[in-house]
């Protein structure tokens, strides 16, 4: 089984509704017991929180039901997961932060860490990241209006069904 796991900083917003938009496309492709997902969160905020409100409703609109609770990611992660991906760029640098404690804990490490954004087909070699570190993130919609949670599903819906040919061509699923 590949294990993914989608990140974000509460894990209310943006990570659950990657997991949602990824289960929902590994059940279109019959690919759930080959592949699972999950989600956390970097900052201990909402452990054990449902899912943000407007991301249910953008979910729910959308045909997914999220019923994942808040958690914080751990060590254990590292051995747990195949792929790490990141919402941001602040999240992705908390992540490797974490993978070092673990590497000087002497863990094994399994995870391969990404930029959830690396794999949206919107964007190419010809981004311009040298002077804005924020141009790969996927923008945080919780302060913002039920809109951007429509512009985060859909980024994340394009990011998730790119990963997921990745994931078949490399694993030759």
């Amino acid at each position: 089984m590949i294990k993914i796991l989608f990140v974000c900083l509460g894990n209310i917003c943006r990570s659950p509704l990657a997991e949602g938009i990824f289960n929902k496309l590994l059940n279109e492709k019959e690919l759930q017991l080959k592949i699972s997902s999950d989600s956390a969160g970097t900052g201990n905020y909402h452990i054990g929180d449902k899912p943000d409100k407007r991301s249910i409703k953008v979910a729910k609109q959308n045909g997914i039901e999220l019923t994942h609770k808040g958690r914080q990611i751990g060590l254990a992660d590292f051995q747990n997961f195949d792929y790490i991906l990141a919402m941001d760029n602040d999240n992705f640098k908390n992540i490797k932060a974490l993978e070092k404690k673990a590497r000087d804990l002497d863990q094994t490490i399994k995870a391969k860490i990404y930029l959830t954004r690396e794999f949206d087909n919107l964007y190419d070699d010809e981004v311009d990241d040298s002077e804005n570190e924020t141009a790969w993130d996927v923008a945080d919609p919780y302060h913002g209006t039920e809109e951007d949670f429509q512009e985060c599903y859909d980024t994340l819906e394009r990011c998730c069904t790119e990963f997921l040919k990745y994931l078949i061509k490399a694993h030759k699923l």
